[in-house]
């Protein structure tokens, strides 16, 4: 694992394909994948730096759940809601951060979809 700081190099936010070498368990909770596709690029993933989530219910969705129910929403998801957020080292030694998103595009596709939101740089601190 890297010491020093990711910083945004090049925003990019551009939705990929993704490809896991093992599936996750449960399609929106993903683990970090194995190769994304940007661009006509394939890019293997060798090292995922860091992951975390977000779950925070934005707009028209921030506002339709009871208190109660809304605070455990914030830590473990519902459903639709929810981005899992991958920053990756790639086998050529570019820096990524990508994210998952779950909530659905259209009522005929509710999968969800993956963007790559930005190259990183290290900082030297």
């Amino acid at each position: 694992m890297r010491s020093n700081k990711l910083i945004v190099k090049h925003f990019i936010s551009e939705p990929i394909s993704i490809h896991f070498s093992t599936p996750p368990k449960f399609s929106k909770k993903p683990t970090s994948p194995s190769t994304f596709i940007w661009q006509g690029k394939t890019f293997d993933i060798i090292e995922c730096l860091s992951e975390w989530t977000d779950f925070t219910r934005r707009g028209r969705m921030s506002k339709n759940m009871q208190t109660q129910h809304a605070q455990l929403a914030s830590k473990q998801g519902s459903w639709g809601v929810g981005k899992f957020y991958f920053d990756v080292l790639t086998q050529d030694n570019r820096l990524f951060r990508l994210y998952y998103d779950r909530a659905p595009k259209n009522a005929s596709d509710r999968e969800g979809e993956w963007i790559l939101l930005a190259e990183l740089s290290e900082t030297h601190e």
